[in-house]
């Protein structure tokens, strides 16, 4: 039998998780481009795809573990501390990757180099889901 009330706290804790991990989200990327040395926003709109690429990648590398620590995570406050851990987590990639291992990457994805953008990508995505598989403990 349907249980209005245990649907209504079920609802009420859905959106408050959900609201949540969407404000840590775009808090999360506007982080993320006021970090990029190049503007993300003006590059996609004139069709730079590498540009949303990185953007893109950075986006689901964030996501991954914030939906790990969504489903692990007993309380609010245990959800904020893993969820600006793996945004930091996030923002500490893009820098050691830009910044020390491939120092050419902001100038390649501003002129819209796929190869570079993927690279990022790929690097942000799979840092997300070891970071998320991390947070199982």
């Amino acid at each position: 039998m349907f249980d209005w009330m245990t649907f209504q706290a079920g609802a009420i804790s859905f959106l408050v998780a959900f609201a949540t991990a969407g404000a840590f989200t775009v808090a999360f990327k506007l982080i993320y481009q006021w970090i990029t040395p190049y503007h993300e926003r003006t590059l996609i709109r004139q069709g730079n795809q590498a540009a949303a690429v990185t953007l893109g990648g950075a986006l689901i590398g964030y996501v991954l573990p914030l939906a790990s620590a969504l489903s692990h995570t007993i309380s609010l406050a245990e959800f904020v501390a893993w969820a600006a851990l793996a945004g930091v987590i996030q923002i500490a990639t893009f820098v050691i990757v830009s910044r020390l291992a491939f120092r050419n990457l902001a100038s390649r994805v501003e002129a819209g180099d796929m190869a570079a953008a993927l690279y990022l990508a790929a690097v942000s995505i799979c840092v997300g889901l070891l970071n998320a598989a991390c947070m199982t403990t």
